[in-house]
């Protein structure tokens, strides 16, 4: 039996979900794999550093009875908390991918297992972030940062050894699903966002999700992990979905070629990776064709296997939470 000392750094919706996740999932965890938790830090803008050297009570913490913020750094937290595992899903910087990027660093200098939901690390620092962790002995993981808790990275590392991708596509941004089938129902693009938003999968800001920024961002990530390529934002080739109107997505719908905001990539016979991320039509034959609403999916063709298709279907805080869960429960496993 292994008692695992787990830290948040980022304590929103996904953090909470997955301090339920373990709660729930705590009995099995101890018959199954031999595992027991404790909390032994969070940090997030409200509360600060909190760490402790003992557990910290959950049910308090989440129902938001926090001690008085402390002001000390990432290091000092570490030191004080002493985490075996760190998990990350502080917020998304899509231009530098601060100051996730010091965190996961710090937290495997620490001597962490360091698992992560930020998309922008993997693109601007996995090599670093990978190399840094074989040398401490550590895993750095990353399962939820494209479909959730659908296994994309972890099915190429585990079950297709050697096979090679020769092309990508990828519905990855449940938002953009949302408002535009609402256009679809001849509502208005401010309604498609609204509607997103009560739904959960949108921000208050849903900025970077209308203009392809999140599905750039997990294009670059496939491409730099999987695809062993390093894409970055500025090589794809951009465009939001803001040009659409209500008339335009109602006729390519009844024409059984809806609009989607669609992410592909293709690796070119020098190596080299071309990649876009824009709206178009898709029939409903192709295999993006019928990913509709908060699903999310990505289809690979490679070398051995002409088509492969990962489709997470209706995905929710939880099997976000999922992703980073599993994470945890395989990051000794060697």
């Amino acid at each position: 039996m292994k008692r695992y000392r787990l830290c948040f750094l980022g304590f929103g919706n996904v953090g909470r979900a997955l301090a339920r996740l373990f709660v729930s999932k705590t009995a099995e965890l101890r018959d199954n794999y031999g595992i027991e938790w404790e909390i032994t830090g969070v940090a997030t803008r409200r509360m600060g550093w909190r760490a402790s050297e003992s557990a910290i009570d959950v049910a308090s913490l989440l129902a938001g009875n926090d001690e008085t913020p402390s002001e000390v750094g990432v290091n000092e937290w570490l030191a004080r908390a002493k985490p075996d595992v760190v998990f990350e899903t502080t917020s998304l910087n899509p231009e530098t991918g601060q100051p996730a990027i010091q965190y996961l660093k710090a937290s495997l200098q620490s001597g962490a297992h360091t698992i992560t939901a930020n998309k922008a690390p993997i693109v601007y620092a996995y090599d670093e972030l990978n190399e840094l962790a074989i040398a401490k002995g550590k895993r750095f993981m990353f399962e939820a940062t494209v479909l959730d808790s659908a296994p994309v990275f972890s099915l190429f590392r585990e079950t297709l050894p050697a096979a090679k991708v020769r092309a990508f596509s990828g519905a990855f941004n449940s938002t953009t699903n949302i408002i535009l089938e609402t256009m679809e129902e001849g509502r208005s693009f401010a309604e498609g966002v609204k509607t997103a938003q009560d739904l959960g999968v949108a921000e208050t800001d849903p900025t970077h999700d209308i203009e392809g920024w999140d599905s750039i961002m997990k294009v670059c990530a496939i491409a730099r992990v999987i695809l062993r390529a390093p894409l970055s934002p500025s090589d794809v080739r951009r465009e939001g979905i803001r040009r659409l109107d209500t008339a335009t997505l109602q006729a390519a719908r009844a024409e059984g070629k809806p609009y989607k905001l669609l992410s592909r990539a293709i690796v070119n016979a020098d190596g080299s990776v071309t990649a876009s991320v824009r709206p178009e039509q898709v029939a409903l034959t192709d295999p993006l064709g019928g990913v509709r609403g908060t699903s999310l999916a990505v289809h690979f063709e490679l070398d051995m296997i002409p088509g492969l298709t990962i489709v997470s279907h209706r995905p929710n805080l939880q099997s976000t939470a999922y992703g980073l869960f599993a994470d945890f429960v395989n990051a000794d496993k060697r």
